[in-house]
């Protein structure tokens, strides 16, 4: 499940990383980017279940969370709408997976007790693909604007603020 989560990653950013890239195509790509949440949502349950639980599995689904959830997203989302506002759109691309892999490596060295603290990497990733989403939308009526380059990146920009603060979720 981990490997796939990686591989739908991988795809999605295959696909919008293509010379010409039609509306289908980045459609397809943000969808990938939130059936790889689904694998990552079922991988951990899935290796409890199997008692395959390690620490190689533990650091794999990071690197794989990274890949799926921390670069994917932003690389759709730049042909989606963050070109049109140039450099700081470049920044946004840089800060936001900068964010989630400071989240992953804090999670892999800090024990939790009754509360995680900030928000997975998953749980953002999986946003960004509907943001993504919604702008292909926009896409389709010819309505991408810098305006929807702006919010897609005040949106990640909240995100990756959210993934590195002290914001709580309690542990099921």
């Amino acid at each position: 499940m981990t490997l796939g989560n990686l591989s739908l990653g991988m795809a999605a950013i295959l696909i919008v990383t293509k010379e010409k890239v039609s509306i289908d195509m980045l459609f397809i790509a943000s969808f990938l980017v939130a059936l790889a949440a689904l694998a990552d949502r079922f991988d951990g349950k899935l290796a409890r279940r199997l008692n395959a639980e390690s620490e190689l599995g533990k650091e794999l689904d990071s690197l794989a969370d990274l890949v799926s959830f921390g670069i994917a997203p932003m690389v759709v989302a730049w042909r989606v709408g963050l070109y049109t506002i140039g450099w700081i759109g470049v920044i946004v691309c840089i800060i936001y997976p900068v964010a989630g892999a400071f989240r992953l490596a804090k999670f892999n060295t800090t024990v939790f007790e009754e509360y995680y603290t900030g928000i997975p990497i998953t749980i953002a990733g999986a946003i960004m693909a509907l943001v993504n989403i919604f702008n292909c939308y926009l896409m389709l009526r010819d309505n991408v604007t810098p305006m929807s380059g702006i919010i897609t990146s005040l949106l990640a920009l909240l995100l990756a603020y959210l993934m590195v603060s002290r914001f709580q979720i309690r542990k099921r």
